[in-house]
């Protein structure tokens, strides 16, 4: 564990994507913190990089589409002392403006998929979790 005092929150970014549906795609973690957790697509905001470009960037890497944000949907605290984790994170609502989901970082996510709110899968990630109910849309 990162001494406390000595530690500093991180500061991640997520995209909450929905389809035409109303489906929203989620990704399948394949490293800590939250390994084999489902989540929004995203992940950490560079030195000098604005949270919306990180979102942006992001979603790019990992799942090589393009996405347009439109407006901040929760900023997500998620703190784990005992794991020395502290991050804010940023939502962003966001739609898909070109390209189709594939895995482009197999390091990092296992697979994607487009869920219904009603058949959400399991193990969900705590960003994922918070955003969610803070939308009440869980």
């Amino acid at each position: 564990m990162k001494n406390v005092v000595e530690a500093a929150p991180r500061v991640g970014c997520g995209a909450l994507i929905e389809n035409a549906t109303s489906e929203i795609l989620l990704v399948k973690r394949k490293r800590a913190p939250e390994k084999n957790h489902w989540g929004f697509p995203g992940g950490k905001v560079d030195f000098g990089e604005t949270t919306e470009a990180a979102t942006i960037r992001e979603v790019m890497e990992e799942l090589g589409v393009k996405i347009n944000l439109n407006g901040l949907v929760h900023l997500v605290n998620y703190i784990d002392i005992p794991a020395g984790q502290h991050w804010l994170a940023p939502v962003y609502n966001a739609v898909i403006v070109s390209g189709s989901p594939s895995i482009r970082e197999p390091d990092a996510l296992s697979e994607y998929k487009w869920f219904s709110r009603t058949d959400l899968p399991s193990p969900l990630t705590q960003a994922t979790l918070q955003t969610l109910r803070k939308t009440q849309k869980i």
